[in-house]
């Protein structure tokens, strides 16, 4: 096969492995967006993120992550899922109602990689999703999978911003996909409606430290005075400037079967959350993406939300 034909192929196959948008980079240094990032850090934005200045160099060019790597294949998969009409509840982020994602995309990854081994041409590389020093967002721009919006997330014209990014790092030539225009364009509902002022107010910069996912994710500790007040009932994640964002009337319900939430999950009242047990956490979350934060980090976040409700209410 040429690399036009290669090209098609790994589309297609993605395609029937489930994945909604496929994007192919040409694996070069990011110059500019290191730049950005270098400053990023400089602000401190990353909080306690230490681990996002770490191998900056492999960071900004995946040639020096993955030996000989030419080729970036980018990957989206679609995990959107209505709200749950329960108000008497506590709210956690979409993308950790099911199992975690990072065994579902690697797993799929895994195998395109390997059909393309076994059905079309020898090759080395790599998967990766938010899993390694990978500029996730910068190479789903450059392969046209999306652009990066005012709240900093990746956003298709036709499929909203609540998917997954993976990569295939791979050392073979492909046909390369051209970056789409920003639709963002004059609104600022994402800007308007972070309750923590985490997103600046001209958009495209995220302050990390203020950002409720941030506090109740990656924060250790006590969580800061400065969030009193502003959670908003969340207490894994955050979801804010996603459910404002008018480009996500077009997310479609996922169908994959992993992502779907424990049966017990949906249905828990405040006052169950706040009552969760050890074993009943370690059962609901088993393979979800909130054992992250761990049950003390989980009730910490309930007692803050509890103790400090919203300013509004």
């Amino acid at each position: 096969m040429n690399k036009f034909e290669v090209t098609n192929w790994i589309k297609r196959r993605a395609r029937e492995l489930g994945f909604s948008r496929v994007g192919i980079a040409k694996a070069e240094e990011l110059t500019e967006e290191g730049a950005r990032l270098k400053e990023w850090l400089n602000r401190g934005y990353h909080g306690e993120m230490s681990y996002m200045g770490n191998h900056f160099e492999k960071r900004i060019d995946p040639r020096k992550l993955v030996e000989g790597t030419k080729s970036i294949v980018v990957l989206a998969y679609n995990y959107f899922k209505p709200s749950p009409t329960n108000t008497d509840t506590y709210k956690i982020s979409k993308y950790a109602y099911g199992k975690d994602y990072h065994f579902v995309l690697k797993d799929k990854m895994r195998t395109l990689f390997q059909e393309i081994n076994d059905h079309v041409t020898p090759v080395n590389g790599r998967v990766f999703t938010d899993s390694a020093p990978v500029m996730e967002s910068e190479w789903a721009q450059r392969a046209g999978v999306g652009w990066q919006g005012k709240n900093t997330l990746i956003i298709h014209p036709k499929e909203g911003s609540y998917f997954f990014l993976g990569e295939l790092m791979l050392d073979i030539e492909l046909v390369y996909d051209d970056p789409i225009r920003d639709y963002c364009g004059t609104c600022t509902r994402c800007i308007d409606a972070c309750p923590t002022d985490a997103i600046d107010k001209d958009g495209y910069l995220l302050d990390g430290s203020k950002c409720i996912s941030y506090a109740t994710i990656e924060k250790r500790g006590p969580l800061p005075e400065y969030f009193k007040g502003k959670m908003e009932d969340w207490i894994f994640g955050c979801d804010i400037c996603q459910e404002v964002c008018p480009w996500n009337r077009f997310s479609t319900p996922h169908e994959e079967p992993e992502f779907e939430p424990h049966p017990d999950l949906l249905n828990l009242s405040k006052e169950e959350w706040k009552n969760l047990s050890r074993e009943s956490f370690q059962e609901i979350f088993r393979k979800s993406p909130v054992k992250r934060t761990k049950y003390e980090g989980l009730k910490r976040n309930i007692d803050f939300v509890e103790k400090t409700p919203d300013s509004t209410t």
